[in-house]
């Protein structure tokens, strides 16, 4: 009978024990970006971010952040770096990925994002509603988007239409892509971090990005003009392995989506739409040229891209969704957030 106790102690307090060790046993994420180590993606959300997830946790997790492509392969790779499970979590632009992720796309065409808060939340409330397949081989963590982007050239002024002609244009996605060339300019698909030596090389006259991208790239110093016309928001993914999530302690997984999800997307729309002015504020300090185009030349930029929003909706169509109507719901849920909802 004691014999017996003597067993039966020692097995529960092996059992004790087991549980233990496996609810304190220390997790260790791996993060990988392609953006700069000063850009505010890894100063302002990534890092903080994962400091937040550390003591959210008691210090039991820890996510090690590697921007600017540390630990391998180009931008293009990252959200299947994510998938296949060769890091735990990239942070990307699903744009990266053409032919991807169509529905997403919804939020690159021309002059369906207002600014980026309402834009981020209406992102993340459209995935919650009609995206979840498009993500299915991972475990999304958050979207969010830059604020609308801006033409931004080398050796002149973009007034008009006309100007733009046979210009080449850096365009991050082959939706970005679609509107240049719409627009009468010429495409030239590349990530950001290449864009300062294509410029300044005179491999492309220009790019079309937010203000907050000039910044960490420092794309103010190969450029001199500026047309702000707010084209599209270009969307990003904190993207997980979805193996990897699954498999966390229920605990972790708790902290994960605690710190993630749309509160952070409206923070991080926050953030970037924040982030335009001292980008801008550069470009002023260097006596470059801003030209904000005015609301007929606007009329006449919005009617150039209609075919790209038309080429989308017949794209989904064939996909089997009714392109229009989800058209109409992204831009019913920019406004709806627009109004702080």
């Amino acid at each position: 009978m004691r014999a017996r106790s003597a067993v039966g102690a020692c097995v529960s307090g092996w059992v004790l024990w087991a549980a233990w060790s496996s609810v304190a046993e220390p997790v260790e994420l791996r993060l990988h970006t392609f953006n700069s180590p000063s850009s505010i993606a890894v100063t302002e959300f990534l890092r903080p971010w994962a400091t937040e997830v550390a003591l959210r946790s008691g210090g039991r997790v820890t996510i090690r952040v590697y921007p600017a492509m540390q630990l391998g392969g180009r931008p293009g790779d990252l959200y299947g770096q994510a998938r296949d499970g060769v890091v735990d979590i990239a942070w990307t632009l699903p744009g990266y990925s053409p032919g991807r992720f169509p529905l997403t796309e919804v939020f690159e065409l021309p002059f369906v994002c207002s600014d980026a808060v309402a834009t981020s939340a209406a992102l993340t409330a459209f995935h919650r509603q009609w995206m979840q397949g498009e993500y299915g081989d991972t475990h999304p963590l958050v979207f969010h988007v830059t604020a609308p982007g801006h033409l931004h050239t080398v050796k002149r002024q973009v007034r008009t239409l006309e100007d733009l002609k046979g210009l080449e244009v850096r365009a991050a996605s082959q939706t970005a892509a679609a509107i240049v060339e719409a627009l009468g300019a010429v495409p030239v698909g590349m990530p950001i971090p290449q864009a300062y030596e294509a410029l300044s090389r005179g491999v492309v006259d220009g790019a079309y990005i937010p203000w907050t991208i000039m910044r960490p790239f420092r794309l103010h110093e190969v450029t001199r003009h500026h047309t702000e016309v707010g084209l599209s928001c270009t969307p990003f993914v904190l993207a997980m392995n979805r193996t990897r999530y699954d498999g966390l302690p229920a605990d972790v997984r708790e902290v994960l989506d605690a710190t993630t999800g749309m509160a952070l997307a409206r923070r991080l729309g926050r953030l970037w739409q924040d982030d335009e002015r001292p980008g801008r504020d550069i470009a002023v300090e260097r006596g470059h040229s801003i030209l904000p185009l005015d609301s007929a030349e606007r009329s006449r930029w919005r009617q150039a891209t209609a075919s790209v929003i038309a080429g989308w909706v017949a794209k989904v169509d064939a996909m089997g969704h009714d392109g229009r109507a989800l058209l109409a719901e992204a831009e019913r849920l920019v406004a709806l957030h627009g109004d702080g909802r």
